[in-house]
């Protein structure tokens, strides 16, 4: 007679408590993942069992609930099984599905714990024996982009007449200045470029109705003329814009215009593809339906959200984005084999399979921004689990005390 069967059973029931206490315990932690304790039973040689013991504890992988947090930097896997990589300064790799990260003063993305999120740089595509390495969101200046491709649309009235004084070919005398007399053109509008430095320049579109033979049978002629903010003439104009009798415009032909400009206070000369696409001549008011260019001035960095592919794109002063990197991903064979190292992470071990890298999407899941992943313990599961060890722990407690009453009663014979 011995008491091992009820010790085997006491201590895996208190082990099982131990479990069943931590998942309570980390109700609330983001990224965690319940655990539950598998159980075995003793033989050696003999038909009567010699107890229990803890065969292994086990993690459930189970999404967790989607709660927003407001944070930009707080990041949620959804709909897949893919895992954050993170490095620590060591050069050890960690997995982990709580994304909780903040930026550093260097720019480097960490967890709160100081591991390093890692992905691809902007510009760097993943792939290829192309290692990820340590995001950093760096503040530096965006670089300024001279305009190259302006593309407009405008609706010139039909009604209009023809001006009464010629549009002057040459540079505007300084009597004219700012701007040509209204006697010369029937509409006028602003077009706002950039050069190389990022210095927005003012160019001046006027437009007159010709009087003159049309180009097209039936139709009518304008001119097109452009001006720097001084009243210089842009190369490249003035052109004559075509249209039939139903108001359509037949040339230019599409980026067939290019105005240039010449190098000033340190910028590049400006070439400009000018698109007149769309440009209408009915008989409605003077009006512009679209004007756009491609360029911008410099821009410093005001903050930066994590799209669905891990892609972190930046927004600057200018009005402009611009992507600063990319989040990579891992998946493992069996998720069950990695090894717990607390603060929300996990090391890859030979049960778990090599890690395989990627980007987001497919069965590693997407990524939302301004949100976390919640844990997936089921708190009024464990409460009720925790009343079944309880129990089972006092039973085995009575087993040790059944075999010490026969002991007892033994010894008193």
């Amino acid at each position: 007679m011995g008491f091992g069967q009820g010790v085997s059973g006491l201590n895996a029931a208190a082990s099982n408590l131990d479990v069943i206490g931590n998942n309570i315990a980390n109700a609330n932690t983001v990224g965690y993942k319940q655990s539950a304790a598998q159980f075995a039973d003793i033989y050696a040689g003999t038909k009567i069992g010699l107890g229990v013991r803890v065969n292994s504890v086990v993690q459930s992988f189970n999404q967790g609930n989607i709660e927003a947090s407001g944070r930009a930097l707080d990041v949620a896997i959804t709909n897949g099984n893919g895992f954050f990589r993170l490095t620590s300064p060591e050069g050890a790799v960690y997995y982990s599905r709580n994304g909780q990260f903040q930026r550093q003063e260097d720019g480097r993305i960490t967890n709160m714990q100081g591991l390093q999120v890692t992905g691809y740089p902007a510009g760097v595509a993943g792939g290829a024996g192309v290692q990820p390495q340590p995001l950093v969101v760096s503040n530096a200046q965006m670089e300024p982009k001279a305009t190259s491709n302006i593309t407009a649309k405008f609706q010139l009235d039909s009604r209009s007449k023809v001006p009464a004084n010629p549009f002057p070919t040459a540079a505007v005398p300084p009597a004219m200045t700012p701007a040509p007399d209204s006697s010369m053109f029937n509409y006028s509008t602003a077009i706002n470029v950039y050069d190389s430095l990022g210095n927005k320049q003012q160019l001046m579109a006027y437009f007159a109705k010709s009087g003159g033979a049309p180009t097209v049978g039936g139709g009518t002629d304008w001119k097109m003329y452009v001006t720097d903010v001084n009243g210089n003439p842009v190369g490249g104009a003035p052109l004559t814009l075509a249209f039939d009798n139903a108001g359509a415009l037949k040339s230019p032909a599409a980026n067939a215009v290019t105005l240039t400009q010449p190098a000033v206070n340190g910028a590049q000369a400006m070439s400009m593809a000018l698109d007149l696409t769309g440009t209408t001549q009915f008989g409605a008011d003077n009006d512009v339906k679209q004007l756009s260019q491609n360029g911008y001035t410099s821009g410093s960095l005001l903050g930066f959200s994590v799209n669905g592919d891990g892609t972190i794109t930046g927004n600057y002063s200018n009005e402009q984005t611009k992507p600063l990197g990319q989040i990579v991903m891992a998946a493992f064979g069996n998720v069950e084999g990695l090894k717990p190292e607390g603060d929300n992470v996990w090391s890859a071990t030979g049960a778990s399979g090599q890690a395989l890298v990627g980007t987001a999407g497919g069965s590693m899941g997407t990524l939302r921004s301004n949100a976390v992943e919640a844990s997936n313990v089921d708190l009024s599961g464990q409460l009720v689990n925790l009343i079944v060890a309880q129990r089972n722990y006092q039973a085995n407690a009575q087993t040790i005390k059944a075999q010490d009453t026969v002991m007892q009663t033994l010894v008193n014979l």
